[in-house]
């Protein structure tokens, strides 16, 4: 069962956390279907956080930051690599959750490159997608998570770097 809307416009910590363990699902080009266990993910808050893109203020980088949750926001980093994020929360209230693991694949250069990324997926509603969405998982969750500062963020102030924003389904 997919997600609704109603599960990306809560906050972006309890949607950062709540997304460990489901499944990201990928409909390619050729019709197959792959299926992913979100197993990471980091967690960045409006235009306060020295470590969100949305700390330089709404560009047209950042736009769909703006957008109520539910919508990817790619961006591409080192020219090669697409960084998958979805966006949460209300209007205005720009933040979003970036998916650093799947089971198996680590690294959200690597996520992004496995899941075929690119700036067509930019705004694309995550909730009605037909070629990327997020399902519930018929499993039951177990494990712990841990929860850690966010990675690759030294241009942040150190109290933004401090935040332990970043979630990690540790499976037994």
């Amino acid at each position: 069962m997919r997600l609704d809307v109603d599960f990306f416009r809560q906050d972006v910590l309890v949607v950062a956390s709540s997304l460990l363990g489901k499944v990201l699902v990928r409909r390619f080009n050729d019709g197959r279907e792959e299926r992913f266990v979100i197993v990471e993910t980091e967690a960045y808050r409006g235009e306060e956080d020295g470590a969100c893109h949305a700390s330089k203020g709404r560009t047209s980088r950042t736009e769909v930051m703006y957008h109520e949750g539910g919508v990817v926001y790619v961006y591409l980093i080192y020219g090669m690599y697409w960084m998958l994020n979805i966006v949460t929360g209300q209007n205005d209230e720009p933040q979003a959750v970036l998916i650093r693991a799947v089971k198996n694949i680590d690294g959200p250069g690597r996520v992004g490159k496995v899941l075929h990324l690119d700036k067509s997926f930019y705004g694309e509603s995550i909730v009605i997608s037909s070629r990327l969405w997020i399902e519930d998982s018929k499993e039951i969750v177990a494990g712990t998570v841990r929860r850690t500062e966010r990675i690759g963020i030294d241009y942040a102030p150190e109290e933004w770097r401090n935040k332990k924003w970043r979630f990690e389904w540790l499976m037994p």
